[in-house]
């Protein structure tokens, strides 16, 4: 029975880490962060629990901007349960896919790696009082469908165990939709 559980943790630990990035190098669209995350954006997902379960659903519009290597994502939620809350992430570009990003509820610093159309995006994440005020760690991984739209799997774990899901699609919004248009 011992060596069964010690061997199902390792499963567990081993699917949880993040696989080899290389085999996706000469795949395309590649994913730009400051092509892609540039000017409106907007996203529609939900939030499951760890059944699988969807508990939330909701709405993002997003504005990016870049000066350099610096960028702005301005990101406004519109949950289905009538909640707005918004973040501001702070994004670097570091060169050779390498990114990092700060946003007021992301403790320390989000650090990525994009190669051909694939990014893995990690932080930690403080979640509001109200929300039970946890610590969660979320492992994006984002993916490049077209020029225009953007497919992103955020699993998020406390202690090491699955807590739940992010899954959201992000795309492209035409200049002049006013941003009501599009929740």
């Amino acid at each position: 029975m011992r060596h069964t559980l010690l061997a199902a943790l390792l499963l567990l630990l081993t699917a949880c880490s993040g696989g080899d990035l290389t085999q996706y190098q000469n795949q395309s669209p590649a994913l730009e962060l400051k092509a892609f995350f540039n000017g409106p954006l907007v996203a529609t997902g939900m939030v499951q629990d760890r059944s699988g379960d969807v508990t939330r659903r909701f709405t993002v519009t997003m504005t990016g901007t870049w000066q350099g290597d610096t960028g702005v994502l301005d990101e406004t939620f519109y949950w289905d349960d009538g909640e707005v809350s918004k973040r501001v992430w702070t994004l670097t570009d570091l060169g050779n896919g390498e990114y990092r990003g700060t946003a007021d509820d992301v403790l320390d610093q989000a650090e990525g790696q994009a190669v051909g159309p694939v990014l893995k995006w990690r932080y930690k994440l403080q979640l509001p009082e109200e929300q039970g005020g946890w610590v969660l760690s979320f492992d994006d991984t984002m993916v490049l469908v077209s020029e225009t739209e953007l497919l992103n799997v955020a699993v998020m774990t406390k202690w090491g165990l699955e807590v739940g899901r992010v899954v959201l699609t992000i795309r492209k919004a035409e200049e002049g939709t006013p941003m009501a248009a599009r929740q």
